[in-house]
């Protein structure tokens, strides 16, 4: 340990003087009493300690005085060089009014092979640095430095360093530490260079860019004015919007939005929303409407031309017209804003032609058409439009719908509104309502436009195929159309007349050249597809008109496709009467029902087993049908004498089946059909072949009514029924029935399943079964 030495001391504020560097100091009178003394002692030596906020450090530096005088502002100053570190020690007397201390110097540690290694790496480091600031002599000054411990101290003049670091090194005596440090400081100095360099770089180009275009436009400008050409009127959104007819608070509100466009710079993003939301609202046909056909029998003669039956749908959309026409007669418009608030349903299975009735109801009344599909429809913002705070804002569905009309009178299907789902960003069934409802669709506010949107001269026409997926509070804002499906001879003529001359123009057949005779489309409608509409029906003749493309000659006579040729374009028969077959043994009854693809014949199947009393249902039923079938065995256990039933088959174990197993099946209507399978059983009677049923039954024996009713009968004309039991209360449903369809079956109303269970049942007969012999 060398020996103290008794020092001056320099106080250096907010700075660090490390060995070897030559500084300059502003003397104050605290720094002018230690120069004083350092001159007055031998040498002219003293102690510079840095000063950080008001805080002497432990460590110092020797130095020498190397010239005083003053600066060319006049002030005091002294040139110091640093020789070597030094610890401070206790205070010491001295002469004059300068602070003198106890100093002890402090050798630097010997340098090693790590640290030439470290001083090898630090030298690449600073000189990569220096190059990048142009600062060659000091490059050259670091390149002939080869002493690892005076190139650490050079870092003393490093402006990237800040105080704080300094004093580390000046407290750090050894050499290798001192120089890890500096690399490591060094790495993140030029990593922050690296950002700050292409920040800078970024921010250059944009600017440049920015210049350029603008001294671009202002020359097109110039260009422009010497050939006497004006700016391109789409830009100019402030002549747009006071050439425009727009409604006043929208004319307020547009022009307010060109004053904010006007005050936004050219490249704020801002700029670019307000004219994407100025050129929507000036898309928007505000005061565009098309005048109505209000010719009655014309419309009439135009729906009628377009679909064959669907007379409820017609005779509304007439009477529709008709009210029109009275008040614009009488000179009565709408009060309050509010229209005729026509809002229309058309609920019915797939094929039965809800969405080209909706052409048809825009050609009757000379409108524009246009359709919004709602399937699988989940975001709000869909229908209520996105906020125009967010990226890639839109207006929704029914502003998009309006625009692409291009009036404010069109008619708008909202194709499968019973398909309309809901999750976390909101339901859009909810946001249908203030567009569907007459009291207060006239004020519809979309969130992307922020205005008053007026849809009460809208005809909103809507789509489903099940009324139950439809929300009971939308449902009630509209006025309920049931398309239940066609008879056999309507099916005929929807072929004859719109299909089957459809479906020549896609294989380019003309009449002459094939023709199928109403025979054939009979058969077709009633053997190879069962359904409620015509769409299976279409495809089926579009088969018979490729394989006819392939076959016909055109020198050849006229191809003629009829009933005998079907299984040649077909095949074999896909639907057979079947339920003789089925119901040939006790314990099966034939229901009807409603599915979503429309009505259809349900067979229910009962048998006894041995084995522990009670029910088994199978056939994946839903809970309503489950409880249906419990209330059935009750009511036939507790009626058994009534029924004609063994109650020995009742008390064994009984397994009620449902075929189609793979299939859901719910709903209210199956119970007296339960209560016959079950009364067969027990009694060893099969159920007539030709009667169907429908009803839901309660534990005393009433048969309740149910929905769905023409569909049903519909199902049961299709599948070959003759005789159809129906609860007594749904006696008024019967005129919905097509007269056609009421003629080939036998209604009967019933009010007690006794009654219906009486009537279903075969004869007992002598030769049959003893009801012993079914128990056992």
């Amino acid at each position: 340990m060398a020996e103290g030495i008794r020092l001056p001391v320099l106080p250096l504020n907010d700075d660090v003087l490390l060995p070897g560097m030559v500084l300059p100091v502003t003397l104050d009178p605290e720094a002018q009493a230690a120069v004083d003394a350092a001159q007055a002692s031998a040498g002219s030596r003293l102690l510079v300690v840095p000063r950080l906020d008001g805080v002497y450090s432990g460590s110092g530096v020797l130095a020498t005085l190397q010239q005083v005088g003053r600066l060319p502002t006049g002030e005091p100053a002294a040139v110091v060089r640093a020789t070597g570190r030094a610890r401070i020690g206790t205070g010491v007397p001295g002469a004059g009014a300068a602070l003198w201390v106890e100093a002890t110097p402090v050798d630097g540690t010997p340098a090693t092979g790590r640290t030439a290694e470290l001083a090898a790496e630090y030298k690449k480091l600073v000189v990569s640095v220096l190059q990048t600031r142009g600062n060659w002599q000091t490059i050259d000054t670091v390149s002939r430095t080869t002493d690892p411990g005076v190139l650490a101290d050079l870092a003393g003049y490093a402006p990237y360093l800040d105080a704080r670091q300094k004093l580390q090194l000046l407290e750090t005596a050894d050499v290798d530490a001192r120089l890890e440090r500096l690399i490591a400081w060094v790495h993140a100095h030029i990593a922050e260079m690296q950002v700050s360099e292409k920040i800078q770089s970024d921010v250059r180009e944009g600017m440049e860019r920015s210049q350029r275009e603008f001294l671009l436009r202002q020359q097109l400008a110039a260009i422009r004015k010497e050939l006497g050409e004006d700016a391109d009127p789409g830009t100019d959104h402030r002549a747009r919007v006071e050439a425009a007819e727009l409604p006043g608070e929208v004319r307020a509100a547009a022009l307010r939005e060109v004053d904010r466009l006007e005050a936004t710079s050219e490249q704020s993003p801002e700029g670019g929303w307000i004219r994407t939301w100025l050129d929507t609202v000036l898309d928007l046909p505000w005061s565009v409407r098309t005048p109505d056909d209000d010719d009655v029998v014309a419309a009439r003669a135009v729906l009628d031309a377009d679909h064959t039956g669907l007379d409820d749908v017609k005779d509304r959309v007439v009477e529709h017209l008709a009210v029109r026409a009275r008040r614009a007669g009488r000179g009565l418009t709408a009060v309050g804003g509010r229209g005729s608030g026509a809002v229309l349903v058309l609920v019915g299975p797939p094929g039965v032609g809800k969405t080209s009735l909706g052409e048809s109801v825009a050609r009757a009344l000379g409108r524009r058409f246009v359709r919004v599909a709602l399937g699988g429809v989940r975001d709000e913002a869909e229908i209520r439009g996105h906020r125009r705070t967010y990226v890639g804002a839109l207006p929704g569905r029914i502003v998009r719908a309006i625009r692409e009309a291009g009036s404010m009178n069109p008619v708008v299907l909202l194709d499968e509104i019973d398909k309309v789902g809901s999750d976390y960003r909101g339901d859009p069934a909810a946001a249908l309502l203030e567009v569907l409802d007459p009291e207060q669709n006239h004020t519809f506010r979309d969130h992307y436009l922020d205005l008053d949107l007026d849809l009460s001269d809208v005809l909103f026409l809507a789509t489903a195929n099940v009324v139950d997926a439809i929300p009971q509070a939308l449902l009630d804002r509209m006025e309920l159309i049931a398309l239940d499906g066609y008879t056999e001879d309507e099916k005929v003529a929807i072929a004859r007349d719109h299909l089957l001359p459809r479906q020549l123009e896609r294989a380019a057949l003309t009449p002459a050249e094939v023709t199928v005779d109403d025979e054939a489309l009979r058969v077709i409608a009633a053997e190879h597809t069962r359904e409620a509409g015509v769409r299976q029906l279409d495809r089926a003749l579009a088969r018979i008109l490729r394989k006819a493309t392939l076959a016909t000659d055109p020198t050849a006579a006229p191809l003629r496709v009829t009933a005998a040729d079907l299984r040649t374009y077909l095949g074999r028969p896909r639907f057979t009467p079947e339920a003789a077959e089925r119901t040939a043994v006790p314990g099966v009854a034939t229901g009807l029902a409603v599915t979503g693809t429309g009505g259809d014949v349900l067979f229910i199947e009962v048998t006894a087993v041995d084995g522990e009393p009670g029910l088994t249902v199978t056939g994946q039923l839903g809970d309503v049908m489950k409880e249906s079938a419990q209330i059935a065995l009750s009511y036939v256990r507790g009626s058994a004498a009534r029924l004609g039933a063994d109650p020995a088959v009742l008390q064994k174990r009984l397994h009620l089946h449902v075929p189609a197993g793979a299939v859901p099946k719910d709903g209210p209507s199956a119970g007296v059909t339960m209560v016959t399978a079950l009364a067969s059983l027990a009694s060893g009677r099969p159920v007539r072949a030709d009667v169907g049923m429908t009803g839901e039954v309660t534990l005393s024996g009433r048969v309740l009514p149910i929905g769905g009713v023409k569909q049903k009968l519909l199902a049961a004309d299709r599948a070959g029924l003759s005789t159809v039991f129906l609860p007594a209360r749904n006696e008024p449903d019967l005129d919905d029935v097509p007269a056609e369809v009421r003629e080939r079956l036998t209604v009967h109303l019933v009010g007690d399943v006794t009654d219906l269970v009486a009537a279903a049942l075969e004869p007992a007969r002598e030769d049959a079964a003893p009801l012993q012999a079914i128990a056992a």
